[in-house]
């Protein structure tokens, strides 16, 4: 009997569908009124939500989701930064910080007072206005490319005390409400969170730089990618623990993977994922606007949202000028932060259970907050606008430690112009980046290869370890002002992928295409491709003439140049410029088995008398280096010194050898390892 299919789709799914629509929609016309999309995704959720259409009821669902959103913003942005620049900016994140939050909360507190409001009620509405947007303020400065200024470098340093002191103003909320607890408490709670990301930075720091590096040597993006999401929503779920918040675990896990060589191969792959999500938290944001209660009060919302303006910049500035800013750009700066943030909706939730209330007004009062908080939100762009205007006409000397204008390290490793991008490795990769650093041309090599990135970087070659296929690293690549593209991989689907992206990306660059099967040469040119060539020796002399044609090399060095490949091809031509023929024979391997060991070996396998002591062939995998291909593991062949890659390998290389020529028994060359397996007898010796 089969069993039964569902009579109905998830309850949950038609909200996701009705959001995920709105969404698009709504952005997209957005787009065409050159509204930013945080916008949009505001204004959509205060739509769909349940004070207008209702369409979204399931708000703990969204919720969640926007969590998630948070949390890969924050690793992403702490993956663009580093523990060096964190450092630089210690000061910023003390002073400033520390003024910008005791400054609002003691004029909020003060100016309640002069109405008559319980002082610690004062206290309580001053650590919800303190709060600025993390996701919000973040999301601006990395879609504008200021995250690395001097502006960024303020209100990052600014935003990661406010997550700081968060933990101080969760566990005073009840304090203030008469609910117990004491100024120990929150001392040995700020201890405890201060010692979990003391440890968190260092174990990882040590730790996590060999894991991703095993974990790339699988050239697997399904499993490098979940590595990295467990990175990070695993040190932000330690981090909680400690009563610190989500935001500031996963921006303190970006910073741990920012140390890693293999750092924009994990922004690469989950900035999809830190995309959808993020717009899930933007939603849920304008879920709560209840639209109605702004309709009917508009002039007590516009009050408040004024209120919190001034106080918010006023504050901000005095904390930025004590850091030696000159006003303008510290003003500038400070309108950046003068929004409410998204933890203050948790804060005023806490508060609720405390019967503590935003200036000390019950009915209305969670209305008003949320109705100005979700309306600063959306204007945070033309607040960040307005701020960009103040700096751009300020002085430009500043006496601030902080980084003064761009940190120019920010752009990457390489400032490239008119230079020629090699995607993938192989015969074709390593024959051209020769040539071009022996001409002195600008180019960078992008691999998603551990071993060929290596190999390259112990050659001085120029490499970026990266998927090509994203378009996050052929940006880092710097496509937008490259000359040319050589796209040297093996698979036809992501060569075509990696021309199609190029293309859009750059619509006047050449791009040169490799291709196994003449077939596929119009699919490629479709695509975008300039020139395909085959894939054999006159193929790379053809890539490889074309792009020294094409950066001006003259005719009778170009056919000199071309003579050289030619001759490198053939059996008398000098290999050790061909791909990684560097490699040399290891030494002698040998069973390496006791007399007891080799007895027992014998009662399960009749194929012991095939095998000798043997030299290994090379350096690597035999057939992988002839196809310019990468590996997993490695074993050597028992019978004839035959290296060849396991099963996990693209090419089984290792198991095609003994198909081909029949000899039975291969060890382990990994380091470490020392079993012998028998394919004859499928059984390990």
């Amino acid at each position: 009997m089969e069993p039964s299919l569902p009579a109905h789709a998830p309850a949950f799914l038609s909200e996701i569908v009705a959001l995920l629509a709105a969404s698009a929609g709504i952005a997209y016309v957005g787009h065409r009124f050159r509204i930013m999309p945080i916008v949009s995704f505001l204004i959509t959720g205060a739509i769909v939500g349940p004070h207008a259409l209702a369409l979204v009821r399931d708000e703990a669902l969204i919720e969640a989701a926007a969590e998630i959103g948070v949390i890969l913003l924050l690793f992403t942005i702490g993956i663009e930064f580093s523990l060096e620049k964190l450092g630089r900016i210690r000061k910023l994140i003390f002073v400033g910080g520390g003024l910008q939050v005791a400054l609002v909360t003691l004029l909020v507190t003060g100016s309640l007072a002069l109405l008559g409001v319980d002082w610690r009620t004062g206290v309580f509405t001053g650590c919800l206005v303190a709060l600025s947007s993390t996701a919000i303020v973040m999301k601006l400065l990395t879609s504008r490319g200021d995250m690395n200024t001097q502006e960024g470098h303020a209100a990052l340093g600014i935003l990661i005390f406010q997550d700081l002191a968060v933990v101080a103003m969760v566990l005073m909320v009840p304090m203030l409400g008469g609910m117990g607890g004491s100024g120990l408490d929150i001392a040995m709670a700020l201890g405890r969170a201060a010692g979990i990301i003391a440890v968190v930075l260092v174990a990882a720091r040590r730790l996590m730089p060999p894991i991703l590096e095993a974990v790339a040597r699988t050239c697997s993006q399904e499993i490098f990618l979940l590595t990295v999401v467990g990175i990070c929503l695993g040190t932000a779920y330690v981090t909680s623990l400690a009563g610190v918040s989500l935001s500031l675990g996963a921006f303190l896990a970006g910073l741990v993977v920012s140390e890693s060589r293999f750092s924009h191969l994990a922004f690469g792959e989950i900035l999809p994922l830190q995309i959808l999500f993020s717009a899930m938290f933007f939603v849920s944001v304008g879920l709560l606007l209840d639209v109605g209660f702004l309709l009917t009060n508009p002039l007590l919302v516009l009050g408040v949202i004024i209120a919190v303006l001034v106080v918010k910049t006023v504050t901000a500035g005095i904390g930025l000028l004590a850091m030696g800013y000159h006003v303008v750009p510290a003003i500038g700066s400070a309108v950046i932060l003068a929004q409410v943030g998204e933890f203050s909706f948790v804060l005023e939730r806490t508060g609720r259970d405390a019967n503590l209330f935003p200036a000390g007004v019950q009915e209305g009062g969670p209305e008003t907050f949320i109705a100005a908080t979700v309306a600063l939100m959306i204007a945070s762009p033309l607040m960040y606008r307005l701020g960009e205007r103040m700096r751009r006409h300020a002085p430009t000397a500043s006496t601030a430690e902080a980084s003064t204008g761009r940190d120019q390290s920010a752009d990457g490793p390489m400032e490239l112009r008119d230079h020629v991008i090699v995607a993938g490795l192989g015969d074709t990769g390593w024959s051209l980046a020769q040539l071009l650093k022996e001409r002195g041309q600008a180019y960078i090599i992008l691999t998603l290869s551990p071993d060929g990135a290596r190999e390259a970087e112990r050659r001085a070659f120029r490499v970026l370890r990266g998927n090509y296929t994203r378009q996050h690293e052929l940006e880092l690549a710097r496509i937008r002002s490259a000359r040319v593209l050589v796209v040297a991989d093996d698979h036809l689907e992501t060569t075509r992928q990696v021309v199609a992206s190029a293309r859009a990306l750059n619509p006047n660059m050449t791009i040169l295409a490799r291709t196994r099967r003449v077939d596929d040469a119009s699919e490629l040119r479709d695509a975008g491709a300039n020139n395909v060539v085959s894939d054999d020796q006159e193929g790379l002399v053809r890539v490889v003439a074309r792009v020294l044609e094409s950066i001006g090399t003259g005719n009778d060095e170009l056919t000199r140049l071309e003579e050289r490949l030619r001759y490198q091809g053939t059996e008398g031509g000098d290999g050790n410029e061909r791909h990684l023929r560097t490699a040399r024979a290891g030494g002698t391997h040998s069973l390496n088995m006791s007399a007891e060991d080799l007895e027992r070996a014998a009662s399960r396998c009749s194929h012991l008398e095939a095998t000798r002591d043997v030299v290994a062939s090379i350096d690597g995998c035999e057939d992988c280096l002839n196809l310019g291909w990468t590996w997993v593991h490695l074993r050597i062949c028992m019978s004839c010194g035959h290296v060849g890659c396991c099963d996990t390998s693209r090419g089984q290389h290792a198991s095609a050898h003994f198909r081909t020529v029949g000899h039975p028994i291969v060890k382990s060359l990994e380091p470490g390892d020392g079993w012998v397996w028998c394919f004859e007898d499928k059984t390990f010796l």
